[in-house]
């Protein structure tokens, strides 16, 4: 942190975020953390029900949590974030609901509810890959939730978060107002960012690049930018939709001609219309977003702003 301040100009209310496991983080290094400048720490819990952890192979209980929590609450920080995640091996929608209500009674300014996405070439594919192509069909899964169990687990995500101060502004985010997390509303408004580390991605002026994944090599010094990708005006394009419309408050229609010096619908007449007309997306003071109906279908629906 202080050659981040010897190098860079900090603001004096930047948001400065250290992502916390329960299972490690322990009161010297959140009091070291809040000496360095940090104010917002991030803990991923995952859920409060330690089978469920077990089975997805985390080293912390929901024990352990709870008393990282209160540390970080001791050592002053009055920014926290916690990672929940649905749709686990053998999770029901009782015992999510259990683990939402466990951590709004905490009142953690910020929550990041994710559903589990079983990634191929990875261990869970391996022994539950099966039962995901089971439930994608439309079938009854062995193991893991079926789609309609995920799906109440889903909107009682939004309706209980909600019941409780904590706004949706991003499909996956919840926070209380002036809480939301400025570094993920800066990628889905591609504003530019500089990732320093071993493996760190960057975005700076319309290219995208990565510091070297091989630790030996970046130990030798090896700070070449990787895989580095100049995005043409297409891809910008894209962009600016697929990331823009990830927000609640949508995309800008004065931001869009901004970049690209043209009206929006001189690249995405038909997709506007025709969602519009679908009853999926919404056109409002100079805004265009996606209705409750369009966030529930996002994924699919954002392939249609592929020029």
């Amino acid at each position: 942190m202080n050659q981040t301040r010897e190098y860079f100009h900090v603001r004096e209310d930047a948001e400065i975020t250290v992502e916390c496991n329960p299972g490690t983080v322990d009161k010297e290094k959140l009091l070291l953390y809040k000496m360095s400048g940090v104010n917002r720490i991030s803990l991923g819990l995952q859920s409060a029900d330690n089978a469920e952890l077990r089975v997805l192979g985390r080293i912390h209980t929901f024990e352990d949590f709870l008393e990282s929590y209160d540390a970080a609450r001791k050592a002053g920080f009055e920014n926290i974030n916690v990672d929940l995640m649905s749709g686990l091996l053998g999770q029901t929608l009782e015992s999510y609901e259990k683990t939402l209500k466990q951590v709004v009674r905490l009142k953690p300014e910020h929550i990041s509810a994710y559903s589990l996405i079983i990634e191929k070439d990875t261990p869970f594919y391996e022994l539950y890959g099966e039962d995901d192509d089971l439930r994608a069909k439309g079938e009854q899964p062995k193991y893991l939730p079926s789609e309609e169990e995920e799906r109440r687990m889903y909107e009682r995500t939004k309706e209980l978060l909600a019941e409780n101060g904590l706004y949706r502004y991003e499909i996956s985010n919840y926070a209380k107002p002036g809480y939301e997390c400025r570094h993920n509303i800066g990628y889905w408004r591609r504003e530019n960012y500089l990732g320093l580390g071993l493996g760190a991605s960057s975005l700076f002026e319309n290219t995208r690049f990565h510091n070297t994944d091989v630790l030996f090599d970046y130990r030798k010094g090896n700070f070449e930018r990787m895989d580095e990708e100049v995005l043409s005006r297409k891809s910008q394009m894209e962009e600016f939709m697929f990331l823009g419309l990830r927000m609640m408050d949508g995309v800008s229609r004065e931001e869009f001609k901004k970049q690209f010096g043209m009206e929006i619908e001189g690249a995405y007449a038909k997709p506007l219309e025709k969602l519009s007309a679908e009853g999926y997306l919404e056109q409002k003071e100079g805004r265009i977003y996606f209705t409750d109906r369009g966030i529930d279908v996002s994924t699919t629906l954002l392939t249609e702003f592929l020029l």
